[in-house]
């Protein structure tokens, strides 16, 4: 079965391509598993999207998506990914530029106003700033939301917590106060020897106690094993009519021919009524 989709144009000479067009602004280039990722200036990204849009043979005419990434060990510790599709090649291409907390990266919302929304979303999770964007402003956190969640030193607990407030008759935020408990993390089963005892199993450490007054009863089943049966009673029966088998009726049986067996159905699916004999077998 063919599949219903065009089939993905190739690399190529796709890098050739895009350091004629775009020269000096490219800063590397590769060409791995398939993927063609370039590497430009951050301040001159501007006018690299421009001729990647419109220089023949490259056309890439619609941005899918902006990405970041965090390397903390690197002074310009984030890639900004824009993800490029021609639609008419049917190709893709990854372009790349890294910058820190402080260097904004050109917004390229006046080549395609999608950008707004996605250089806000980088913007959120990653801090990354973008110069020139109109609404720089958090997209999927809260408005008091502190830092940014998808940086490698971002702490899973947060830095807040938020809960409802009797006092205040409002949502409140306060410092993460989580209870020491839940901060301490064990990768060791109780199967595997660990020396500790788990929430709920108290009480299987603990020797059996002598029952007090009051508690269930201490009856034990040999006790109740060693006890007298009581007598039987003679019980009579209280149906009015003596049950049988002679007919459907008394058994709920159905019928032993229900008329839907292979020798009533047609050869021929398509021809209707299979009692009227030229289709039947």
């Amino acid at each position: 079965m063919k599949a219903p989709a065009p089939r993905y144009a190739e690399n190529g000479d796709t890098i050739d391509l895009a350091q004629t067009a775009l020269g000096a602004m490219i800063v590397e280039a590769q060409d791995k598993v398939g993927e063609v990722t370039i590497t430009v200036d951050r301040l001159q990204l501007y006018d690299a999207m421009i001729a990647l849009r419109d220089t023949p043979g490259l056309e890439y005419q619609q941005l899918m998506e902006i990405a970041g990434v965090d390397y903390p060990s690197r002074p310009e510790r984030f890639d900004v990914c824009y993800h490029l599709l021609s639609l008419t090649r049917n190709h893709r291409l990854r372009v790349r530029v890294v910058t820190d907390e402080e260097k904004p990266v050109p917004s390229i919302v006046a080549i395609w106003p999608v950008a707004g929304w996605l250089e806000r979303e980088v913007y959120d999770m990653y801090g990354v700033l973008f110069d020139g964007n109109p609404d720089l402003r958090r997209i999927l956190t809260d408005y008091g939301f502190r830092g940014h969640p998808f940086r490698k030193d971002f702490p899973l607990s947060g830095f807040v917590e938020m809960r409802y407030s009797e006092e205040a008759k409002r949502v409140v935020y306060e410092p993460v106060k989580l209870a020491q408990d839940f901060r301490t993390f064990d990768f060791m089963s109780p199967w595997e020897g660990a020396q500790y005892v788990l929430p709920g199993d108290e009480k299987a450490a603990v020797a059996p106690q002598a029952q007090a007054k009051g508690a269930p009863s201490p009856v034990t089943a040999d006790d109740a094993a060693k006890a007298p049966a009581s007598p039987a009673k003679d019980v009579q029966p209280q149906a009015t009519e003596k049950k049988v088998t002679e007919s459907r009726a008394d058994t709920g049986a159905g019928r032993a021919d229900s008329g839907n067996l292979a020798k009533d159905k047609p050869v021929d699916p398509d021809v209707p009524s299979p009692d009227g004999g030229e289709g039947k077998q």
